[in-house]
């Protein structure tokens, strides 16, 4: 959480927004009045219930593990959750609980994926759609481990580490891929991972877990359950427990006309049909819950009087926010759980909490978010993860003689023979004089039935890693459908690479061309040529369509390559909280959060291309600009509404510079800064589905009219984006407001949208909130950004601004004494306390920046309740006698001492009291009082002592009981 918020006081009084008057609400109480909301990501209703989905934000992919109260220093079950960030980096988020539905990241496993191209956004390459997928999290033996695999960066790795909130982490590559893989531990300790998709596979790691030992294919697969009607579609995302005897497999499925739902799979025998006498699936299989698309995710185990409750936490597409998780109870017959309300788990529906806490550990626990508000002080915690050691490789050297000549032989079909092009997949090659396109001949590709069917040519020893070739054909086809792309593609044994590609009309030569950077991982000694038409299945029209080609061409371009360097990857003195991640690994060289104190500065450090292509997509679709910036930084959204503001110093943009702020996915709205020739104008863009191949990445990036404001000689603006997901559910509605002194705003023109899923999954996250600065004429302009303030009212719910909430933090705040708490928690509290108060001392012109501090408080003084001391005590034993001298009654009454300082004593009863003052430790403080009456009833006699106990003035009460007494 952030620390500190600056609210400059200004001298306009304006304190309208869309029409909002500042409220205080009537809150005065110094101690009644301070009641946080929960955080911005729970759905904890605050009466020991909460409704699902548990978190408003993206978290997919969901694995869940317990680490029992016996086995952590805080002494109660601890719960962490990982989940899947693509292409987003810092990645692999740990996120921890105590009662599984408020959550809070507190580490993450990797500060890069890899140092590579693709995940550096570097010569064209990308990771969006790709990336870190699918993690699997497990606890063994007082270690922690991390299994995910990557779809473009060399397959699965497996992590390590014995401290899972603040250790180093140990990075083993597995060599290969493994669809969505499962980490599972079995009794005697060895260690397997499941995996696959249609079926389900599994391999032994072995006993160092340095690597695979053994692979088991096709444990059971989807066909092995034909007829049932919870399996189809999808077959995937298997985690694996035991439990009772049986070994567990929860999968997600998606049968044809039916949503996405969990089937659970059984045996007592982990491998099934490997260790079954028969060699048959010993797999049982029944569906647990289909009901409104809540699937893949993991059990929980939840400790119930010495026993164990399982419940389910799954998640569901809840696109443009994103994929968002439930924690559903289970009711558990016949060794098979039901979820939810037999089997029916509804959309914002309640369940009790499953985990009791104290009062002050939920107050605490519902201030935990996976956003927050920042004010860029570099005060976020250092983390391991920060520190991450990479070997920077040498840059690679080049055959110069290989550069800017044509590579393939025969490109113009001239010679007599076809060789030494070949045919795959069926083609069929020949000559043909009667229509080139150039010269005397073409190549005729004819009996073509899949997509690969086309000619190929080997270019081993001839291509080089790191060069970018210009890939051209020109390609004709008479008969078949009115269009069709074609692919220019690599293919060296890792999964065919499109090269270049193109839209073919009918009828007429066309020529499909592009440019494409040779990844470090290529086998350049085993690297084929070939030409393709798109895959689909079935088999699209034009698989089978004849066609020619001619004037083929690869051309290697001067070397003009980024390389990766030391001061790229290096820490730069600067520290973002958890709830931040960058698109892509960031170059530190052009962030900062201290080249200019409590600003957050982006420089730009190249410029943006426009040649950055989808290569997870067979069209290779062409990137935007905004794509292609690295250096974005990002958090997740909320639903159902949002709102971001920021402020902007744009005195450092240069010439073609751009910088805003972004709701973005593929589609994406923003608001933006562009200086051309000098002059900085202020706009919105908009960009939504469908979305082409082929852009002119400028006009897609052109402002939308009725939206632009001329910023003239101003050096700041600041600028809010209103995000609405309900209205309607399923879309995102931006309105996006601008300011120059943060009290008085004006909205861009109407709310744009609407932003959805993109159904090609190109990069298969929800909408995220980011800050953004990109080049398009020099590199070496910056931006600088003062804060991030977060809300959830928007102006154009036209609501007072309203600061009881605020004022009742304050006040509260107020009534704590510091000497009852530990001092570093104390600070923390303070720090927020004094920007809270300078806040409140200025004046508002957006609930945002009063949220801000608000919250930021709220979370330091719950922090603070669940660690207060116990008041210290004046520790006394007392006792109260009644007897009889003579025919009189008398009261006897004893303090002793038994702390270790003096303390002053005061003896009360109804017969008269006495103060001893200064008792030393272990004396006592005595008094026998005369009743003067010759019959007391039972009675208690009251002691005080007041003591001075670490600096602080303290007194302690203590009742002592008498007997009755009758002396006649």
């Amino acid at each position: 959480m952030p620390r500190r918020f600056r609210r400059i006081s200004l001298a306009t009084a304006a304190t309208l927004v869309c029409g909002g008057l500042v409220s205080n609400g009537g809150v005065a109480s110094a101690s009644g009045g301070w009641s946080p909301k929960p955080s911005y990501t729970s759905t904890d209703r605050g009466d020991g219930t909460y409704t699902v989905p548990i978190l408003n934000s993206d978290v997919p992919d969901i694995s869940v593990e317990r680490v029992p109260a016996a086995e952590n220093k805080e002494h109660r079950d601890v719960y962490y959750m990982i989940s899947t960030t693509m292409h987003l980096s810092p990645g692999a988020p740990i996120m921890k609980s105590y009662d599984l539905v408020n959550w809070e990241i507190v580490n993450y496993v990797f500060d890069r994926a890899d140092i590579g191209d693709a995940f550096s956004l570097r010569n064209g390459q990308n990771s969006y759609g790709q990336g870190q997928w699918a993690s699997s999290l497990r606890y063994h033996d007082g270690r922690f481990y991390v299994v995910f695999n990557t779809n473009n960066l060399g397959g699965a790795y497996l992590y390590s580490t014995d401290d899972v909130e603040n250790g180093k982490w140990t990075r083993t590559p597995l060599g290969r891929a493994l669809h969505d893989p499962s980490l599972f531990f079995d009794d005697d300790g060895t260690a397997y991972i499941f995996y696959g998709s249609g079926s389900t596979s599994a391999v032994r790691l072995k006993s160092d877990m340095s690597g695979i030992d053994k692979d088991f294919p096709s444990i059971f697969a989807a066909s092995d359950y034909a007829g049932k009607p919870f399996i189809g579609g999808l077959f995937e995302g298997a985690q694996v427990f035991h439990i009772n005897g049986y070994y567990y497999v929860v999968i997600i499925t998606w049968p044809s006309g039916q949503g996405r739902q969990v089937a659970m799979f059984r045996s007592k025998d982990l491998l099934g049909r490997y260790t079954s006498a028969d060699g048959s699936n010993t797999y049982e299989a029944r569906g647990v819950l289909n009901s409104n698309g809540f699937a893949q995710g993991s059990l929980v185990p939840i400790s119930r009087n010495g026993g164990t409750d399982w419940y389910g936490m799954f998640f569901r597409d809840n696109f443009p926010i994103g994929r968002t998780p439930a924690l559903i109870p289970a009711t558990w017959q016949d060794g098979w759980p039901t979820f939810g309300n037999s089997g029916v788990v509804p959309v914002g529906g309640a369940f009790d909490k499953p985990i009791e806490l104290s009062a002050e550990e939920e107050r605490f626990e519902q201030q935990k978010s996976l956003v927050a508000s920042d004010d860029f002080a570099n005060d976020a915690p250092h983390k391991a993860y920060m520190d991450e050691q990479w070997t920077i490789p040498d840059p690679p050297t080049y055959d110069d003689s290989l550069i800017g000549v044509e590579l393939l032989q025969n490109a113009g079909f001239e010679s007599d023979a076809v060789a030494p092009w070949a045919g795959q997949f069926g083609a069929t090659l020949s000559r043909d004089t009667s229509d080139p396109a150039a010269g005397s001949a073409a190549l005729k590709v004819s009996n073509r039935t899949l997509n690969g069917s086309g000619p190929n040519q080997y270019l081993n020893g001839k291509v080089q890693r790191g060069v970018t070739y210009t890939v051209s054909a020109k390609i004709k086809y008479t008969s078949g459908p009115s269009s069709i792309r074609f692919n220019l593609v690599a293919d060296w044994g890792a999964g065919v690479q499109t090269m270049a590609s193109g839209n073919v009309p009918a009828g007429q030569w066309t020529t499909v061309t592009g440019q494409y950077t040779v990844p470090a991982t290529a086998n350049v000694d085993n690297f084929k040529f070939a030409v393709e038409t798109p895959w689909g299945n079935p088999q699209p029209a034009s698989s089978s369509v004849d066609y020619l080609i001619d004037d083929v061409s690869i051309v290697g371009q001067p070397v003009t390559t980024e390389n990766p360097s030391k001061e790229e990857i290096a820490p730069n003195g600067s520290r973002l909280g958890p709830v931040w991640e960058w698109n892509h690994a960031p170059d530190n060289r052009y962030w900062s959060l201290t080249d200019r104190e409590g600003w957050l500065r982006l420089t730009t450090g190249k410029v943006v291309t426009g040649k950055y292509v989808y290569t997870k997509l067979s069209n290779r679709d062409e990137l935007t600009w905004f794509e292609e910036a690295r250096n974005t930084l990002s958090q997740r959204t909320f639903g159902p509404r949002q709102s971001v503001e920021t402020r902007m110093d744009i005195s450092g943009m240069k010439n073609g510079d751009v910088a805003g702020l972004a709701a973005y996915n593929r589609g994406f709205s923003y608001v933006a800064v562009k200086r051309v020739d000098g002059q900085n104008t202020l706009g919105v863009v908009n960009r939504v589905q469908p979305f082409a191949v082929d852009i002119d990445q400028s006009a897609i990036e052109n402002f939308v009219p009725g939206t632009t404001v001329p910023l003239g000689d101003a050096t700041q603006v600041y600028v809010k984006a209103d995000l609405d997901f309900s209205s309607p559910v399923g879309q995102l509605w931006t309105t996006f407001y601008y300011s120059l002194d943060g009290l008085k705003w004006t909205q861009l023109g109407s709310r744009v949208g609407p932003q959805t899923l993109d159904g090609s999954l190109s990069h298969f996250m929800g909408h995220r909130v980011g800050l953004f600065d990109y080049a398009t004429k020099e590199k070496g302009g910056h931006v600088d950004f003062d804060y991030y303030e977060l809300s959830d009212t928007l102006s154009a719910q036209n609501k007072p601004l309203d600061t009881s909430a605020l004022d009742a933090a304050i006040a509260y705040a107020g009534t704590l004494d510091k000497r009852d708490y530990p001092a570093d928690a104390w600070a923390g509290m303070q720090a927020a306390l004094d920007g809270a108060k300078a806040a409140r001392a200025g004046q508002f012109g957006t609930q945002n920046q009063i949220d801000a501090p608000e919250r930021a408080l709220s979370y330091q003084l719950a922090r603070l309740g669940t660690l207060k001391a116990a008041s210290p005590e004046v520790e006394l034993t007392v006792t109260a006698a009644s007897r009889c001298i003579g025919t009189s009654a008398y009261l006897a009454v004893t303090a002793v001492n038994n702390g270790d300082v003096p303390a002053t004593i005061t003896l009360t009863t109804p017969y008269g009291s006495k103060t001893v003052a200064d008792v030393a430790p272990g004396k006592q403080a005595y008094q026998s009082f005369n009743t003067r009456a010759t019959h007391i009833d039972a009675g208690t006699a009251t002691v005080k002592g007041t003591a001075t106990i670490d600096g602080k003035q303290v007194t302690s009460s203590y009742d002592a009981a008498y007997t009755a007494a009758s002396c006649s």
